[in-house]
Parts: C-alpha cells; structure tokens; sequence
C-alpha cells in the first residue's frame, strides 16, 4: 500500500482505534448514569456501544482532516507564527 490509500486506511485505524475507546467509556458512564449496576447493566451497555461505536468512527474518519487543519491553525496562531 502506497500513497493515498495508505494515508486512508492510517486514518481509518485511527478514527476506529480512538472512537472504540471513547464510546466505550462514554457509554459505560451513560448507562451506569442511566439505570445503575443492575443484572443486566453489561448488555445494555454493549447494546448502546454496538450503535454509538459505527456512528462515532464514520464521524471520525469523516471529520479527522478538517480537525487536523483546525488543530494545525490554533497551534500556529498559539505559537505566534500565525
């Protein structure tokens, strides 16, 4: 793999890697938030997790370039370089 589609499939691993991550603590906080450790407190968590996780890696590949700009402009203009 070269070039451009190795770019791509970098950014993929990435925006599945980080999102996996985040969605699974942000939905184990929510639900324990929500309805407290009962008996089946693990499978409403992976019910919630196996729908945030697709939408929140599809946002992430989605949005990564536009964030590194973003990122990229607020550090030149903290550094003063801007």
């Amino acid at each position: 793999m070269g070039g451009k589609s190795s770019e791509n499939m970098t950014r993929f691993i990435l925006a599945a890697t980080m999102s996996s991550m985040m969605v699974a603590m942000v939905t184990m906080i929510v639900t324990w938030l929500n309805i407290g450790l009962r008996s089946d407190f693990i499978l409403q968590w992976a019910k919630a997790y196996i729908i945030a996780w697709p939408v929140a890696a599809a946002t992430g590949y989605a949005v990564m370039p536009m964030a590194r700009r973003f990122t990229s402009r607020v550090v030149t203009l903290m550094d003063g370089t801007a």
